[in-house]
């Protein structure tokens, strides 16, 4: 299992959300990004999900 973070932040560039969950692979961790931001109310907000890597996951502005 690798390590995700996610991140999501105002319009105004304000930090709201960063945390970091485990995934088997960059599906896995689209799935549960996406869902942990929807829980969050945050899908509207700019968001991004990276990999381990560095690869952008999930990217919304």
């Amino acid at each position: 299992m690798d390590i995700y973070k996610i991140t999501a932040f105002s319009s105004k560039g304000e930090l709201l959300l960063e945390d970091s969950f485990e995934a088997e692979d960059d599906k896995e961790a689209k799935t549960l990004g996406e869902k942990r931001l929807e829980e969050e109310g945050m899908l509207n907000n700019t968001h991004r999900v990276v990999s381990p890597r560095g690869k952008l996951v999930v990217f919304h502005t």
